[in-house]
């Protein structure tokens, strides 16, 4: 509990101990009046101050302006119980609403503790801690076992495990050795690491999700826009009525001046519009906050309301579905040993340092002995052709083939075929192609549950390879062979396609679908552990590029949109209710302030359960 939230619990229990002796003390006239004022003054007099100064500033229907006219009104009538009554309550529903918001915020703070306190680095051999603005790229910083990462930068020295947690949401730690790169709010589990110091503070990783997250409150939803016209116009109607319903009875039906003033006063109690006002925004900073736990950057509610919309999913291929790392996924011997023939290639393309060479190598996976290997040459468009212990070799595709005059045969697989002849004879071939991430089929089977009308997928891929992704990921449809305009216009005819109020998301890699992300309703991009084109590219970010994030936003999305739309209509349907008892003289003074003070605090404590990602 908070400093000023102490000192509120001792104010109210010092006027509920002084209200309950009144009960007990000889009191009349004037000191009983007095008495009460004092009483009253104690627990409100930070209520009455907020009034005044808010209609100093031109802001004269709020819930302080209600409390205060309520309270004065029931002096004026002789209720000084009911007015101490009405004051203690409020100030009783302000601290639980203080105290429940306190503790959202704090859950949020927890969650985005990245921002790094220090960096170390090395002078006159010693570790000196700086400030992380003072550090320039270029620079060396050393970062023990336990602490943050404070800057981006490459490994340049050491190896170890990396919490990403509080970035991803993935609990299971990171490897990293020299030359890998790093990036700030990662937490360095055990080895000492020299890192390389890449980007500046104000441009690191950490830097850039903090002050996405800070800054999302700025981008409203549609709801809360709606919450905060309407407690614009709201609470003067209100003022009115109490008003006409004050004036009209006694002037047109002759009622009692006392009674209905009474009515009226109680008729402003109930009309607080603060559980609205407050229990909205709560739950969609709830539900950001939480997403954020989830590794799922959201820049804005009306992002997250949108999401909840969504009827057509948009996937790009390479990065999103698929790893984007080219691998080898079989070997097909013919007249030479598996082995062997893995062997031959690797070497042969082994000065090579296009991606197939790359996966080749890595298929080897055994020292490279160059000495083996002489007399290569790149031909272009064809493959690669050299001498490997005196043999000669041929790897690449069927024109090289065709062009040595080699005897081959096509593979069954979807891929990339890199075909092998020794000394003119065909050894047989080697399929590299890019691999599916593991929880991608999961991800597609997750939104069709959810009710995802449409999901698509738009590649640049040759047809065959597009066509055996889309059927073993279960996707709708697929589009190949696309530039990134072409990608636009499939785009354009999709949304097309979506109802009036429905959305679609189309999810990339940030990088080079920039044109496409910022087309969609809603853009959602693979962050890469934090990738700058990601973070400034798309509404939503996915901070470990795992497919299944997306159903865990609208997950997120869908249970924030519900505790929103629950908050309306109980509060508007409770003060509706107890309004018209109000009105007919059927609701007391003390009820309009329980009715009041229960629905606030009812609906700040269901808009604290967006914070909980588990139960989406």
């Amino acid at each position: 509990m908070s400093r000023k939230q102490k000192k509120m619990l001792t104010r109210i229990l010092a006027s509920a101990v002084l209200f309950a002796l009144s009960f007990l003390l000889p009191l009349s006239g004037v000191l009983r009046l007095f008495y009460f004022i004092t009483v009253y003054a104690v627990v409100g007099w930070d209520v009455l101050w907020r009034a005044a100064r808010n209609i100093a500033h031109g802001q004269v229907f709020d819930e302080n302006f209600l409390m205060a006219l309520a309270t004065i009104g029931a002096f004026v009538l002789g209720e000084f119980p009911e007015a101490v009554e009405v004051m203690l309550f409020y100030q009783i529903g302000e601290l639980f609403q203080s105290y429940a918001v306190g503790k959202s915020r704090q859950s949020i703070t927890a969650l985005m503790d990245i921002r790094p306190d220090y960096a170390n680095i090395e002078r006159g051999g010693a570790l000196e801690q700086v400030d992380p603005d003072e550090v320039a790229v270029g620079d060396v910083i050393v970062i023990k076992a336990g602490e943050k990462i404070p800057l981006d930068g490459v490994i340049i020295e050491g190896s170890s495990s990396l919490d990403t947690a509080a970035l991803t949401g993935e609990s299971l730690p990171r490897e990293v050795a020299a030359g890998d790169d790093v990036i700030s709010g990662c937490i360095n589990q055990s080895g000492l690491l020299r890192v390389r110091v890449s980007k500046e503070f104000g441009e690191s990783t950490v830097s850039k999700i903090l002050d996405l997250v800070e800054n999302s409150s700025s981008k409203k939803a549609r709801a809360e826009n709606f919450i905060t016209k309407f407690a614009r116009y709201y609470t003067p109607v209100v003022v009115i009525g109490a008003v006409l319903l004050a004036l009209l009875p006694p002037l047109l039906l002759g009622g009692s001046w006392n009674t209905w003033i009474e009515r009226a006063l109680i008729f402003l109690v109930i009309s607080c519009p603060c559980a609205l006002v407050i229990s909205i925004p709560l739950s969609f900073f709830g539900g950001i906050g939480g997403a954020s736990k989830a590794g799922i950057l959201v820049k804005g509610s009306n992002y997250l309301e949108a999401l909840s919309e969504t009827e057509i999913v948009v996937f790009d291929k390479t990065g999103t579905l698929t790893k984007g790392v080219f691998q080898v996924t079989a070997v097909h011997p013919d007249t030479l040993p598996e082995s062997r023939l893995l062997e031959l290639a690797a070497l042969a393309e082994s000065f090579s340092d296009h991606p197939i060479s790359r996966s080749l190598r890595q298929a080897y996976g055994k020292p490279i002995d160059s000495s083996r290997v002489s007399d290569v040459e790149e031909l272009s468009g064809h493959g690669v052709q050299a001498r490997v212990d005196g043999l000669l070799i041929c790897a690449g595709n069927g024109k090289l083939m065709d062009r040595t005059g080699v005897q081959w045969h096509d593979c069954h697989l979807t891929g990339t075929v890199v075909h092998i002849a020794v000394d003119g004879c065909y050894g047989g071939h080697i399929v590299i192609s890019d691999t599916v991430k593991p929880d991608a089929a999961g991800a597609i089977a997750a939104l069709k549950q959810m009710g995802i009308r449409q999901t698509v997928m738009l590649t640049g891929d040759a047809r065959a390879v597009a066509e055996q992704t889309a059927g073993q990921l279960g996707l709708d449809s697929f589009h190949a062979g696309l530039l990134p305009a072409d990608k636009v216009a499939r785009v354009e005819e999709l949304l097309e396609q979506k109802s009036a109020k429905g959305k679609l998301a189309f999810v990339g890699d940030g990088i080079n679908d920039a044109p496409v992300l910022s087309r969609a309703d809603i853009g959602i991009a693979m962050g890469g552990l934090g990738s700058d084109a990601a973070i400034e590219a798309a509404d939503i970010v996915l901070m470990d590029d795992q497919p299944s994030k997306i159903a865990s936003a609208m997950r997120i999305s869908k249970k924030t949109l519900r505790i929103v739309k629950q908050n309306i209509v109980f509060s508007l349907g409770v003060k509706g209710l107890i309004l018209l008892l109000g009105a007919v003289g059927l609701a007391s003074m003390q009820a309009a302030i329980f009715a009041d003070v229960g629905v606030m605090i009812l609906a700040v404590l269901n808009a604290s359960r967006a914070l909980k990602t588990e139960a989406a």
